[in-house]
């Protein structure tokens, strides 16, 4: 009876740490970049997102400085980025968009990308999925639209508008997001051209 009881005991707190260790590990984040300007530097602190980053660029074709500058803009490299909730005196007000993570992918399009590339260990917070997220929807942003994988600005506008968005044209008229796509084009050249000097 006690070898019994001592046995589900401790099973049952075997069961309880591996819990509280998933939700530990679950609960930590990669910490942005320290110096997000420099995409070497960006590598060598995180060299798995390179990985990522070469992987979705081979399947997608969307080069890795375009990809990276995405990044960046969206999130500034925070897994859990998401847009801020606006408040009402002191009661917080629903969030206008369900944008999350690193790409900041919109939970319908997300959807959408994991029907047709499978869900399993997809997650928005982990730098692979939102790089092969991006990478997908730049290519059907191509596909649909013909913007060149190699014209960050005008990728950026379409991802941001979205397909149909983009069709309309209503962001020749945004003064705003237009100077947010000129960045993102400025910053994708960039690290285009630190990529060519990294060691």
């Amino acid at each position: 009876m006690i070898r019994t009881w001592r046995g589900v005991t401790a099973g049952r707190l075997g069961l309880a740490f591996l819990a509280v260790g998933l939700l530990a590990l679950g609960g930590c984040a990669t910490a942005p970049p320290r110096n997000s300007q420099n995409i070497c530097q960006v590598f060598a602190q995180y060299p798995s997102w390179y990985r990522d980053a070469r992987a979705a660029q081979k399947r997608w074709g969307t080069p890795v400085n375009v990809l990276m500058a995405f990044v960046r803009r969206e999130s500034g490299f925070r897994a859990k980025a998401r847009p801020a909730r606006p408040w009402f005196l002191f009661i917080p007000l629903p969030r206008r968009s369900s944008a999350y993570g690193y790409a900041q992918a919109q939970d319908p399009v997300w959807k959408e990308y994991r029907k047709e590339n499978g869900h399993w260990f997809k997650s928005r917070k982990r730098m692979g999925s939102s790089l092969d997220f991006l990478g997908w929807y730049t290519d059907r942003i191509h596909r649909e639209l013909g913007i060149s994988k190699w014209d960050p600005k005008h990728l950026y506008l379409a991802y941001h508008e979205g397909i149909g968005g983009y069709r309309s044209g209503q962001w020749r008229h945004d003064r705003h997001l237009l100077q947010t796509a000129d960045e993102v084009d400025h910053l994708a050249r960039e690290y285009g051209a630190q990529l060519r000097r990294c060691r």
